[in-house]
């Protein structure tokens, strides 16, 4: 009589018996110790209070990224100013004029950003993670803000003004989409598209595309505009306005309903490829799918804000130790997680140095790159401890 096979996990939607994933705790392609079974990890902390403290932590750090600057405005007169343009009638508006344009027009618009470009990384952060099966992925892998840099510096360097204020942003979403369109052309050159090929294609084409800006830098009559292509390469939530706010919070939002809804699809990718097409899903169609869905919303997030490096690395890893491996549970909260940190990161950026302004992206790889150094030492200690003898 022949047995029948184990009920899939209701978690994973994997067999018990399914291969242990090799890319949720370390680098792809290293095995787990036998008898072991390896899944996405539930957290200590229940997902529903992490959601609700998040959220509060969000409202918080909107009023402070509102309240603190130059000009120091108190809460109570933010949320103030903020429910009388909303057309709450009972408030009496007895602050000044320019408190209010200071609020609304100028620090609103760019808080905002930051949690909405925040919240875009770190979800896609979480998601190529999962894709590519490697803790150090992150959603500039397939070179697209190195399109979008040299779409923007061509912009910048010339002075072309041809979408007005737009300019930079629609050339820079450009570029972005221009390099992913050749990282595919380049990885399925040879045949089909795996992860390898496709994360190879990546990092040379980012190669060139660096390359050729550093490029159209040095052959530049306009040394002035130096300062203002570095400042755009670093990353910065300056200068935005609310009718550029829109297309960033639609991506985003569109990407994180899509995430959701795949979010099984990517618990499969976690037992290995086998596992997942015994499950019923193909793997590289949906790994292309998913790979142009989150380089076109990382295009969007850099085209708007710049390459600001590390939030989509690091966030998805404190989610994870916080909530478990469950991306069902890890999409929602690497969203509220990144907005915060983000908007945090962006007024350290604007008092630090006060009255000069330090690129968000400066302090984002302070941040990074030794959390980066700690991603790599852990993963080396875990290879090491996993080796016979």
């Amino acid at each position: 009589m022949t047995a029948r096979p184990a009920a899939p996990d209701t978690v994973t939607g994997r067999s018990p018996a399914a291969p242990a994933p090799p890319g949720s705790g370390g680098p792809a392609g290293e095995d787990r110790p036998k008898g072991r079974r390896r899944g996405p990890r539930r957290g200590g902390l229940p997902h529903r209070p992490a959601l609700v403290l998040l959220g509060v932590l969000l409202l918080a750090s909107l009023t402070a990224g509102l309240t603190i600057g130059s000009v120091r405005v108190p809460p109570g007169e933010v949320w103030g100013i903020v429910a009388h343009r909303l057309g709450a009638g009972w408030v009496e508006a007895d602050w000044s004029r320019a408190r209010e344009t200071i609020v609304l027009d100028v620090r609103a618009p760019r808080v905002l950003l930051g949690a909405v470009t925040g919240a875009g990384l770190a979800v896609v952060g979480a998601a190529m993670q999962a894709l590519v099966r490697n803790p150090l992925a992150d959603p500039y892998l397939l070179g697209v803000s190195s399109g979008a840099s040299l779409g923007a510096v061509l912009v910048i360097v010339s002075g072309t003004t041809f979408l007005g204020a737009l300019s930079l942003s629609a050339s820079a979403f450009a570029g972005a989409l221009a390099a992913l369109l050749l990282v595919y052309a380049t990885a399925r050159a040879g045949g089909r598209i795996t992860p390898v090929r496709l994360v190879l294609s990546g990092v040379a084409v980012a190669a060139v595309l660096t390359a050729a800006t550093h490029l159209v830098l040095l052959t530049t009559d306009r040394g002035n505009q130096a300062r203002e292509v570095l400042s755009w390469t670093l990353g910065g939530l300056g200068g935005v306005r609310w009718d550029t706010l829109w297309l960033p919070s639609s991506a985003l939002l569109a990407a994180v309903a899509l995430l959701l809804v795949r979010a099984r699809s990517l618990n499969l990718l976690l037992a290995g490829e086998e596992a997942a097409t015994t499950m019923g899903l193909d793997v590289a169609r949906f790994r292309s799918r998913m790979f142009v869905l989150l380089s076109l919303v990382t295009g969007v997030l850099v085209a708007a804000a710049g390459p600001i490096g590390f939030v989509g690395l690091m966030l998805p890893h404190v989610v994870r130790l916080v909530v478990g491996g469950d991306h069902r549970r890890v999409l929602p909260t690497a969203a509220l997680a990144g907005a915060v940190f983000l908007v945090w990161a962006d007024i350290a950026a604007r008092t630090v140095a006060a009255p000069q302004e330090i690129p968000v992206g400066v302090l984002t790889a302070l941040c990074g790159g030794p959390f980066f150094l700690w991603l790599m030492r852990r993963d080396a200690r875990r290879a090491t401890g996993r080796r016979p003898g």
